[in-house]
């Protein structure tokens, strides 16, 4: 008995069928990673004073080029089971099986994030602050499929949480079983777990520490870069599936030490510059934009000055208004919306954004609905059903407040 409980077990489960269409485990952890990421990053942002129109604007792109520059890294760094003797081509595409390179996906989504950004106007390092977080939970919660796939375990190990794999599964060899000379009790380190813990504890670090030290320009992210590159790094090394080698040396610690540098001097540049956040997180063009989509000429529409009270006109736009002003009520023209609790400009989001404590927490976010500007196929549909996660919890306070009032 005490064998037993000295182990972790691979679960036999790896999915469900519905139909025709088989559901992965893997999949579903990715797909909870993700839900998170958008509600952790929504509530963030909103605190921040922007609308929940930027976040599905901006995720309606950034997913689907996150999941691909992720599955072409994990290619580009373990190309023998695709295109090495024996390798089969066609399960490059087979992305249920495991295989999201982080760089990769972080790399193309962060480029998408850029170009999404700088089209509506919005601050690209603001956004990265606020998404940064979100972020890494994402990556915690999704290193969970890896264990589902019984893959990217650790070298053998006697520590009382060692992982158990299986070596055989269904009557037929494990692929993932290292070595067939191993016996079959062989216990190995559980790195999906390690990351994973690794992750939760970075989640809390960048929320405390962006209010702490009242982060901004990309602070947040810079720091999440070096937090994450730096757990990477000794996981990486534990890890025994088949890599690229340069010196003798995994490809991703390489990376991952080129990636800490970076985002060390990041940091440090951006922070000697600017010791607060942004004063503001929409540009002029974001102002024009939203006067130009909403009819109503320059200076005139939703988010402008007579709009949101206030004679700054820099940072207009629905449900947002001036970050040190009242929130803007031009959405929805409720009471409740124009008794909203001012914010100071440039803040970290509040304890509350996060732990929904019933006070204001920026839940008052302007229209109703961001399916106006929504462009749709697979991963539009995936990323507007997702986008109902978000909605409940500050709609049905809304609803509450306007009950009251």
């Amino acid at each position: 008995m005490a064998d037993i409980l000295a182990a972790i077990p691979s679960p036999g489960w790896r999915g469900f069928d519905l139909g025709p269409v088989t559901i992965h485990a893997y999949a579903l952890c990715i797909l909870l990673g993700i839900v998170l990421a958008l509600w952790v990053t929504n509530r963030r942002w909103a605190a921040r004073g922007g609308s929940e129109d930027d976040l599905w604007n901006i995720a309606i792109w950034a997913i689907p080029a996150g999941i691909i520059g992720g599955r072409l890294y994990h290619i580009f760094s373990t190309p023998d089971p695709y295109f090495g003797p024996g390798g089969n081509p066609v399960a490059a595409l087979y992305i249920w099986n495991g295989g999201l390179g982080i760089w990769g996906a972080v790399a193309l989504g962060v480029l998408t994030v850029f170009l999404v950004c700088r089209y509506y106007g919005i601050r690209f390092t603001a956004f990265l602050d606020a998404a940064a977080p979100g972020l890494i939970l994402a990556q915690a919660v999704g290193r969970w499929g890896n264990w589902f796939n019984q893959e990217l375990f650790g070298s053998p190990t006697t520590l009382p949480w060692g992982l158990q794999i299986d070596k055989t599964i269904g009557g037929a060899p494990n692929p993932n079983w290292p070595d067939p000379a191993l016996p079959a009790d062989t216990l190995f380190h559980p790195t999906f777990l390690y990351e994973s813990i690794w992750n939760f504890i970075g989640f809390a670090l960048l929320i405390w520490a962006g209010r702490a030290f009242r982060l901004g320009y990309g602070q947040v992210f810079f720091l999440y870069i070096c937090y994450y590159t730096a757990g990477r790094v000794w996981i990486e090394a534990l890890r025994i599936d088949t890599a690229e080698l340069i010196f003798g040396v995994r490809l991703n610690v390489w990376v991952s030490i080129l990636i800490f540098l970076l985002g060390a001097v990041l940091f440090i540049v951006s922070r000697s510059r600017h010791k607060t956040p942004e004063p503001e997180i929409y540009t002029e063009r974001h102002r024009r934009f939203e006067s130009e989509a909403s009819g109503s000429g320059e200076g005139s529409g939703p988010g402008s000055a007579e709009d949101s009270g206030s004679g700054d006109s820099g940072a207009g736009h629905p449900g947002a208004g001036k970050l040190g002003g009242e929130a803007s009520s031009a959405a929805t023209g409720s009471s409740a919306d124009r008794s909203a609790a001012p914010r100071k400009r440039g803040a970290e989001p509040d304890s509350d954004a996060l732990n929904g404590d019933g006070q204001d927490s920026g839940d008052d976010q302007g229209p109703s609905s961001s399916m106006t500007k929504r462009s749709f196929g697979f991963f539009g549909a995936v990323t507007s059903a997702i986008s109902i996660v978000p909605q409940v919890g500050p709609r049905a306070r809304a609803e509450r407040r306007r009950a009251r009032d």
